[in-house]
């Protein structure tokens, strides 16, 4: 079993910039993949970005490609999304999400494991 927990949302201004941090326990932090989601209201649940287990490979969604950075700290055992160039379409709740695979995937069946997710409002 892998714990997840999210933090770091809020409410930000448009242009703004926010940073999630995903804490995880329960398994070795190093041998599980990680990845973000997002759901707005009324929308399903999407992908974000995604990472490998070393967090040598990243993958994002084409809608934040060059404002948001995934990242882990393995020693921490700590999942990060810095997001920058906030948009008020990035309302959402984020999840944090492990999957029991080697290289991460981009849709929700390929996880294990989810958070309980962070409120990010942007506002314009």
């Amino acid at each position: 079993q892998v714990q997840l927990e999210e933090s770091g949302g809020g409410l930000v201004q448009a242009g703004g910039s926010l940073r999630l941090s995903c804490a995880a326990s329960g398994r070795t932090f190093s041998s599980i993949s990680m990845g973000w989601f997002r759901q707005a209201p009324g929308k399903e649940r999407e992908f974000v970005a995604a990472i490998s287990l070393s967090g040598a490979r990243t993958y994002y969604a084409d809608s934040v490609k060059g404002r948001f950075t995934i990242s882990r700290d393995n020693a921490k055992s700590t999942l990060y999304l810095q997001m920058n160039s906030l948009k008020p379409e990035d309302t959402a709740v984020y999840y944090c999400a492990a999957a029991n695979r080697l290289v991460p995937g981009t849709r929700n069946w390929e996880y294990d494991y989810w958070g309980r997710g962070t409120q990010v409002t942007v506002s314009s």
